[in-house]
């Protein structure tokens, strides 16, 4: 099958290298997908070891596309009988750009009633209950050409399935991820997460540690699919618990002053099965100190976005700063959309790239610790 994988703006470098580990030696990433020729046992290992993707699509047809009629035509040759039942849910999302069909509710009627029509003939019905499974299909029709896309991940896979209790400002899990894969850490490193809110970064940086696949504790809409082989997925999970890792971890440590944001930095962790590998302090950012070397921080500060948020915003962030002196050995990576944040950080950054949290365009900052001797 051919296989797609689509990433946020700024991680699709970061995406394609975790491809390369799974396997996938050519993937060129096309405005933010990587799409390639797969199995279902690299479909199933996608959606379980991406950490940094949005989601994985099965690409199920490519045609071109100039009016209702070629569009109604092209999605009704696709055997959609294959991958939904009979009660299938069916979900349709229309992508459009630059394409003389720009009605989206029309994009969606004609899409829909084009499967509609041939899996009543297939299954020989009047009508469809459309009271099983859902199965979602992206229709993006982008200069007059039609990609037709079932969704196989379901929900993106941000969502781990460990945080169930939520807090304020919090970083996507696929964010968190690709902020350790774009640093200089590796689990043979101390870190610390010196905002650590409701523990994002902390947590991925564990089930890193603990070699714990990203999807392991949730489901995925390809399961469903009629066609696919549910024995692939239970073997991949299967060897995706035995890949857990044996060595005693290092401890990773999470800062915040804010004590109930620390109490669903901790359920989070517990849910996540790294507890044990985190120690979190109820305390400032301030007060870290550490005797370690090479150790590597990471900080997702407040952005202060109302004008009256300013004179605290520009205290802390010239704390933060000071808290880096005092850790001359350590690499220092910071998101956020504060312009000024290298001035008020009193350090220009030694990389910086552009990175979205949520709708928010931000700037991911790093500031390397000093080379370490070599006698």
């Amino acid at each position: 099958m051919k296989i797609s994988v689509s990433a946020a703006s700024g991680v699709e470098s970061v995406t394609k290298r975790e491809l390369f580990k799974l396997g996938v030696e050519n993937a060129p990433a096309i405005n933010g997908r990587m799409t390639f020729e797969g199995d279902d046992r690299l479909l199933a290992d996608c959606n379980l070891w991406l950490s940094t993707a949005s989601r994985v699509f099965v690409v199920l047809s490519q045609f071109k596309c100039t009016d209702f009629d070629t569009l109604f035509d092209g999605v009704s040759d696709i055997k959609w009988e294959d991958y939904i039942p009979d009660d299938g849910r069916i979900v349709i999302k229309p992508k459009l750009v630059q394409s003389k069909l720009n009605a989206f509710s029309a994009t969606q009627s004609v899409a829909k009633k084009a499967i509609c029509e041939r899996l009543k003939r297939v299954y020989k019905r009047d009508f469809l209950a459309e009271n099983g499974k859902t199965f979602e299909i992206e229709i993006g029709i982008t200069r007059d050409f039609c990609s037709v896309l079932l969704n196989a991940s379901g929900e993106s896979l941000h969502r781990r399935g460990y945080r169930n209790v939520y807090g304020e400002a919090q970083l996507k899990e696929t964010l968190a991820a690709s902020m350790l894969e774009l640093s200089v850490w590796n689990p043979s490193r101390p870190l610390c997460d010196l905002f650590t809110g409701t523990g994002t970064i902390a947590i991925e940086a564990a089930m890193k540690e603990k070699n714990i696949a990203p999807g392991i504790n949730r489901t995925f809409d390809f399961l469903h699919f009629k066609n696919f082989d549910k024995k692939v997925f239970e073997v991949a999970k299967s060897e995706a618990i035995g890949r857990l890792s044996q060595e005693k971890p290092l401890k990773i440590q999470a800062y915040d002053i804010d004590e109930a944001q620390l109490k669903k930095a901790f359920i989070h962790a517990k849910n996540a099965g790294v507890e044990d590998v985190i120690e979190f302090h109820n305390e400032s950012m301030e007060n870290f100190k550490s005797d370690l070397l090479r150790g590597v921080a990471f900080a997702n500060p407040p952005y202060g976005e109302r004008l009256d948020e300013r004179p605290f915003i520009e205290k802390l962030y010239r704390a933060y700063g000071k808290v880096r002196k005092s850790n001359p050995d350590w690499c220092f990576y910071t998101i956020t959309p504060v312009s000024d944040f290298e001035r008020l950080f009193c350090q220009r950054a030694d990389k910086k790239r552009k990175l979205y949290n949520g709708r928010i365009e931000c700037c991911f900052y790093a500031h390397l610790g000093k080379p370490q001797s070599k006698s």
